[in-house]
């Protein structure tokens, strides 16, 4: 049976995310994560898509996407996923499939819920360091996510964290996106969001 189309609407914005066919690893090396990066780049020029922000993981990866007029996340995301899946079956010598089904995509309807999932994609990897006092500046070093570009304000290849960075009405915007995560970063998931995040 054909897999129906989903449709996105021109400038709504999408949290969009997908993990291993029965929670099993999608990255094993760093090789794996710079290529998944290179591919995102390719595939943008492809199917201009506008991300905020993203964070890839040992077993799923998450994306803030903003559809674009004349653009398609769902094209954008099917030759990634499809991409990255021909490259571990190859390199690995896996069969069957990689993800656990296609993508999923929830629109983002307020602004509250826009900045707060952005937190909550870049307190992702919160999960694979130590809670000790350090644990903020440890995350700052995950090289696999958007921060480093929302704690330096400026656009890089893959996300643009303008975005976000303009809800905070102070000069020094990145500071506040900093201290925005920091006095957050050991909390349990914030009840605002939790529809949208991704659940076992």
């Amino acid at each position: 049976m054909a897999v129906p189309p989903r449709f996105f609407e021109d400038g709504a914005y999408y949290h969009v995310y997908n993990r291993g066919n029965r929670k099993q690893q999608i990255f094993f090396s760093n090789r794996d994560y710079e290529r998944f990066l290179e591919k995102i780049i390719e595939y943008k020029k492809k199917y201009p898509v506008e991300i905020l922000s993203y964070c890839l993981m040992p077993n799923h990866f998450h994306f803030l996407i903003q559809q674009l007029p004349a653009s398609s996340i769902s094209k954008f995301m099917s030759d990634l996923c499809n991409s990255h899946s021909r490259y571990l079956n190859v390199k690995y010598e896996f069969v069957g499939s990689l993800f656990q089904g296609r993508f999923k995509a929830k629109r983002v309807d307020t602004d509250e819920y826009l900045v707060h999932l952005s937190r909550y994609i870049h307190l992702n990897p919160v999960e694979l360091l130590f809670k000790d006092k350090n644990i903020f500046e440890r995350l700052t070093f995950y090289k696999w996510s958007s921060l480093s570009a929302y704690l330096s304000g400026k656009k890089n290849d893959i996300a643009n964290p303008q975005t976000i960075l303009d809800y905070f009405l102070i000069k020094d915007k990145s500071g506040g996106y900093r201290n925005f995560l920091e006095s957050n970063v050991l909390l349990e998931e914030d009840p605002t969001i939790s529809h949208l995040t991704f659940k076992d």
